[in-house]
Formats: structure tokens, sequence, C-alpha cells
């Protein structure tokens, strides 16, 4: 006689299980499978494996399935749970574009949902892994509905846990709004993301347009939206691993602390920086020169690389704690400051600001780029939510001039009159209205005129009397706008001590709903 359902064996319970666990594990069709295969892609859950520490993935919903339809796929789409890196806990979540192209069903929004709020009630970063045709069409408005439900979920991790999204493949419409909206977007060098694709654009207004000017990486860096483009998924992942390191896991912790006491006393490296600034103060210099000099161990994590290089944003350690650094380039632009860069900035401030992370300004700018275009586009807005963010912030802030610090920029790059906390000056520092030439051009026009053939011999005095004497360090000092004129080779520790003793800084927040950030 036959054992009925409800009298088998549990061997053969185990043995359903382990056939349905089997299945979970690549459900995709044999079509859709053989196509990853063809084009070399990972699985999600090796995507996974490659960013956590090893064996440390524990998955929940591998048995989830879109009722209603016996041989739907399990998994529905994505792939969540929770694992570790560094031995810190994070929750991820990484589309399956073999399971209906990897978009948003009620079963994948469930598990999304359910992996953000596993995030938020425990406390660690969120991690997602985007590869995905955005919103179901199938599923109509359940599918948008969904969408809606996950950006609702992530406004409470926003500036509470981390939230990392990496995108892979081509991801559309939702798959690229959600990520927008999490702290920092990485992609690989073949990914592409728009809100519709270039087929789409063409039905709809005409435009032909190739799929790379659309979306690509690249574009999407210069548009702002990505703030890193690494070479492969390995890099990006790798990245990723690298700049939570740098983080706390909530914003009610503070960051690893890796090898605090290091170098307590000035090194070759420092004393390196008393001879490297160049004597004409239009010659240029790597600024990232500066930076592995002035921080623990030369290390450093860069934050948008691939878009505005005039400014520098990136994460380092100063006695084994994570501060985050906003540093002119003057190999780009001069080090001058634009709309783009304003909006890079901003984002970073804001984002060290939420978790705590001390800030650390290094100064070689001519200010605010003039011009038509710049006007356009909004430089004034942008410049202005650069200095709104920091004025904001209210993490400790020390900066350090070692050029120029005109202008705009004298105020916006960390001036001791927007909050900053301590305020160094090297030597050849530079602070003043506007340089030289540009000065001496207004308010030493009548003299230059009236020097007749001798004019450039007195606009080159008047100009080495207004840089020996006007834009000089030595008069903010006077002033009090700096705290110390410092030799550049004790930088270093300057800032170390400066951070020691700002450790426990605490201000008291205006009791308002919230400010009017111009946006």
């Amino acid at each position: 006689m036959a054992e009925s359902g409800s009298a088998r064996t549990t061997a053969a319970k185990l043995a359903d299980l382990s056939e349905k666990l089997e299945k979970a594990k690549d459900p995709g069709s044999d079509r859709a499978i053989a196509k990853r295969k063809a084009k070399g892609l990972p699985t999600p859950r090796e995507r996974i494996n490659m960013l956590l520490d090893p064996g440390s993935f524990v998955e929940i919903g591998a048995l989830v399935k879109m009722p209603g339809e016996a041989n739907n796929p399990y998994g529905d789409g994505v792939v969540t749970g929770h694992g570790t890196v560094d031995g810190r806990p994070v929750a991820v979540f990484s589309h399956d574009q073999t399971v209906f192209g990897g978009t948003v069903g009620e079963m994948f929004g469930r598990k999304v949902a359910g992996i953000m709020e596993f995030a938020a009630r425990i406390g660690c970063p969120c991690v997602g892994i985007n590869d995905s045709g955005g919103a179901r069409v199938q599923d109509a408005v359940t599918s948008l509905a969904w969408y809606a439900e996950l950006g609702r979920r992530q406004e409470p991790l926003s500036g509470m846990c981390p939230q990392v999204s990496i995108i892979l493949g081509k991801c559309a419409g939702g798959a690229v709004y959600a990520p927008i909206n999490t702290d920092v977007v990485v992609a690989t060098e073949h990914a592409h993301m728009f809100v519709t694709g270039p087929e789409v654009i063409k039905s709809v207004t005409g435009e032909e347009i190739s799929l790379d000017e659309l979306g690509s990486a690249r574009k999407q860096a210069e548009y702002g939206n990505i703030h890193h483009v690494a070479a492969d998924e390995e890099a990006a992942f790798a990245w990723v691993r690298d700049y939570l390191s740098f983080l706390p896991s909530t914003c009610r912790e503070q960051a690893p602390v890796v090898n605090p006491g290091l170098e307590p006393h000035l090194t070759d490296s420092d004393r390196e920086l008393d001879a490297f600034m160049p004597d004409a103060d239009n010659a240029g210099y790597d600024m990232y020169e500066i930076l592995m000099r002035i921080f623990d161990d030369g290390t450093f994590h860069e934050v948008g690389a691939q878009v505005a290089p005039n400014v520098i944003t990136g994460f380092s350690r100063v006695d084994g704690r994570s501060v985050g650094v906003v540093a002119n380039q003057p190999l780009f632009m001069a080090g001058a400051l634009d709309a783009r860069s304003s909006d890079k900035a901003a984002h970073f401030v804001r984002l060290c600001d939420a978790f705590d992370i001390p800030l650390v300004f290094v100064v070689d700018t001519p200010g605010f780029l003039p011009g038509v275009e710049q006007e356009k586009v909004g430089v004034i807005k942008r410049g202005g939510r650069f200095i709104y963010a920091f004025v904001e912030a209210t993490v400790p802030k020390v900066t350090v001039v070692v050029r120029k610090s005109y202008g705009g920029g004298y105020a916006v790059m960390g001036s001791k009159q927007l909050g900053a906390d301590v305020n160094f000056a090297w030597p050849t520092a530079r602070i003043a209205v506007m340089g030289a030439e540009s000065a001496v051009s207004i308010i030493g026009r009548d003299q230059i005129e009236a020097a007749g053939e001798r004019c450039e011999i007195v606009r080159r005095e008047l100009i080495n009397f207004y840089n020996e004497t006007i834009a000089t360090p030595y008069v903010a000092a006077e002033r009090g706008y700096i705290d110390a004129v410092i030799e550049p080779s004790a930088t270093r520790l300057e800032i170390r001590r400066a951070l020691t003793l700002l450790r426990h800084k605490e201000i008291q927040r205006n009791p308002r709903k919230h400010h009017l950030l111009p946006i």
C-alpha cells in the first residue's frame, strides 16, 4: 500500500527539501542560464560571495515564488540575505537576470523590503547588486506599487545605515531610481543605467542615440549619478569592501579604528613637504602627493574620481580613525570650483556628517570658475548647496590652506567663518579676495595707466607688493581667521592633534523640522 502524503518518511521530506533548494540555486530557464553563461557572467550568489567574507552568506527567502502558478520559479528574480564584510554584518540583495529579467514583482518586492527592514532593525549596511530591467510589465501596477514600497523603505535607512548600490548589466527605470537614493553608486565599465532605453526614446521622441551615449557608466559618472566606475565586477566588489571599512555600521557607532598610534613623530615623508610647493604661484603640482603624506600610511579611498576632478573627495585615516577629505586639484582647472565639483563635494560632506566622520579640507583654489556656461547650469544654487552642506555639518572640521584660497573658494573650502574648528595655513598660502593679477588690474589701474612706458614694470611691482603684503597667511592669522601658520612638515601631526582635541565635539541642533536646502 502506498504511503499517503501525510505519512511520508523523514528521509523523503529531507530529499524533497534538498530538491527544492537545488532548484532555487539556479531557478531561471535553460535558455536564460545559457545566455548568462555565454556572456561569462556570475550568478547572483557568486556575486554576493565576491562581496562578503567567504562562507558567511546566509540566504533568506530562497523558496519564495509568485503564487498562482505552480511552475513559477523560486526566488522571483532576486537573492536576499546577510553575511559579513571584515567580520561586520552586512545585508545584501542581488538581482537574478535569468528570472523575469530581474524585474520587480510582488514577491521580489517583499524580499527586498524584508532585507532592508532587517538592516534597519539590526543596524548594518545594506548593499544592492543591481542587474534589472526595471518594472515587471506583466505585473502592471503591482510592480509599480512595490517600487514605491521600496522607496519608502530606503528613507529610514538613509543616514542611519550605509546604503551602497552596485550597477551591473543594463539597469532601467525603477532599477536606477532606487540606487540613486542610496549613499553611493558603483558600476562596472560595461554597465549601463537609464530611465528609458534607446528604443523607447526613439519611438516616443524620434531621437536616435546609442546605448553607450545614453547611459554608459562613464557617461553617468560624468552626469554625477555614479560615484565610482570599476574595471570589472571583482574590482567593484573590492572597492565596496574597502569603502565599508571606513564607515560605521550605523550612525550610532564609530567606524573601525585601524592601526592607531603609528608614526607619532616627524618622518622623512613629512619633511619632504617643506620643499614640495613650487616657488611660482601658477606652477602645477599633484595634490595626491600631499594627501599621501598627511594621513596614515598614505591611505586614500577616493569617491567620485571620474567626475569633477578639480575637487578630490575620499576617505583616509588619522591616528587610525576615519576622516573624510575634500581637496582641490591644481592639475585640473587650476583647482577652481564649479557646479559639478560643488555637487560632488556637497554630497560627500553630507555623507561624512551623517556617519560622524570628521572632515579635513586641503585648500588650493583660485575660487569659483567664471563664465556664462557656469551661470546657465546653476553654479549659484549648486555652490550654495556646498556652502549649506558645510555649515550644516556638525562633525569636527579641520582646514589646511596650502596655497591659493581666493574669493568664494576661501569661504566654502573650510573657512572658520562657515564653521571650521581648526584652520592651518602653510607659509606658501595666498588668502585674498582674488589673485594678484586680477586685483592689481582693478585697484592699480590708474597707477599703471599713468606709468606710460613703465606700465609693465609698475604692474609687476604692484603684483609683488600685493603678494608680499596682502595675499599672505599672516594677514588672516593677525585677524584670527587662521589658528596657526605651520611648517608643511608638521601638517600630519597637527591634523592628528586637532582631531584628538575635537574627538568629543558636540553641537545641539536647532529644533526645527528641516532646513531649506537650495534645490
